[in-house]
């Protein structure tokens, strides 16, 4: 036994969850009876998700903001324009896709009785109420829209606040995530649990939409990265975008591609910078501050999974809701946790502007795991190599406007 534990604690958590996912389909479909009792691990991950959910967002936005810096001269003005313009275009991008290509979810409990909101009037009365809720209540109901609002207030007042106090807020926040990161690592069991439970319930072909799912998630991050991104790129320097963009793709997006950590590959992005003789002022700064909140992948898994929710549960949305589930996505997406899978965590956020119960939520977050193998992969890819990609498109900008000359092919 200790052996077995060895050789499987030597494994990726994606190779961990391919197994899980395997034994749960043979099992659903070989003895749906005698394993029944495997269930439980499912409820038991979707219970400690939505646990530690509340918290892990409150304290990863104060801290963010707390630890802002004033007074260096940069160009990060631009820079963050374009994170927050990219990141709100691919939540835009996969909502327009999600209409067009509608995926629907077959969710093991669905709920019943409860009120989807009538149009958009009613969606910002509650987004506003939701606002103004008792911080304490906002995190013990899971209300995201609340936690967020209060976070962003607290990180704004405590800017001002002594060192010790914000290396307080960052400790706290690196210690949810550290726990974060333990319950993930119970991802295969929980994925076994709710793959089983699935099946038996509704049959294999209950897995049928989730190859429609990750078709039109990879589809949106394709078309951001070959199309929104070069199109911002060649708006700002005036030159063909793509020979930079093909290079940030293939020397920082392939290394995040596998090790599914932004913050990882911030000394790769660091280092590609610095071959592209940007400024290191500007970069050392924008790098770490982008696998942050740069997450274009994350808005794009944020808008698709929420609307297939939607879809799943016959809420009919206008194109005024849609376009405030593109901005409520970036929003969700900056504080995306840089953990594997963060951006997931978010989704209840994104859920809740349509009325979907956090339990709804968090079985969609299941799902979200279970294709997570490759589209978490994806994500950080398309957020890591984007945030090369403006930090040299700002820079460029600069170079333009000094009149120096800039070809784009020699850079590279």
């Amino acid at each position: 036994m200790k052996n077995i534990l060895n050789t499987w604690s030597k494994l990726s958590l994606v190779k961990q969850i391919i197994i899980g996912l395997v034994i749960g389909i043979i099992l659903a479909t070989t003895m749906p009876n005698i394993a029944q009792p495997v269930t439980i691990l499912g409820s038991l991950f979707v219970g400690a998700l939505k646990g530690i959910a509340p918290i892990l967002v409150f304290f990863l936005v104060m801290s963010a903001i707390t630890q802002h810096k004033r007074g260096k001269q940069t160009n990060m003005k631009f820079i963050v324009v374009l994170y927050l313009i990219g990141t709100f275009l691919a939540g835009l991008t996969a909502v327009v896709a999600s209409f067009i290509f509608p995926v629907g979810l077959t969710l093991v409990n669905s709920p019943e009785g409860f009120s989807a909101p009538g149009g958009v009037s009613e969606v910002l009365k509650t987004l506003l109420l939701n606002i103004v809720d008792n911080p304490v209540n906002a995190i013990a109901n899971a209300n995201y829209i609340g936690i967020l609002a209060w976070a962003i207030l607290l990180g704004l007042a405590l800017r001002s606040a002594p060192d010790t106090t914000k290396t307080l807020i960052s400790n706290l926040s690196e210690a949810v995530s550290k726990i974060v990161k333990w319950v993930i690592k119970f991802a295969p069991l929980g994925i076994l649990g709710l793959v089983f439970e699935a099946i038996s319930t509704n049959g294999i072909d209950s897995l049928l939409s989730y190859g429609k799912l990750l078709a039109v998630l990879l589809g949106c991050m394709a078309f951001v990265a070959f199309v929104i991104n070069p199109i911002l790129v060649f708006l700002a320097i005036k030159q063909n975008p793509y020979p930079l963009v093909f290079k940030c793709i293939k020397e920082s997006g392939i290394t995040a591609f596998f090790t599914r950590s932004s913050a990882a590959n911030i000394p790769v992005n660091m280092k590609l910078c610095e071959n592209l003789g940007l400024n290191k002022d500007s970069y050392s700064i924008s790098i770490p501050l982008g696998a942050t909140i740069n997450m274009a992948g994350a808005a794009v898994t944020i808008s698709v999974l929420t609307l297939a929710a939607v879809h799943t549960l016959g809420i009919q949305v206008d194109f005024p809701t849609a376009l405030i589930l593109s901005v409520l996505a970036a929003v969700c997406a900056c504080g995306a946790s840089g953990v594997a899978g963060g951006s997931l965590l978010l989704i209840p956020l994104a859920c809740s502007l349509f009325g979907i119960p956090a339990e709804v939520a968090m079985q969609v977050v299941g799902v979200g795991f279970i294709i997570g193998v490759l589209q978490d992969s994806f994500e950080t890819a398309l957020n890591s190599s984007t945030d090369a990609l403006f930090t040299a498109t700002a820079e460029f900008k600069e170079w333009r406007k000094e009149g120096k000359k800039i070809e784009i092919r020699k850079v590279v």
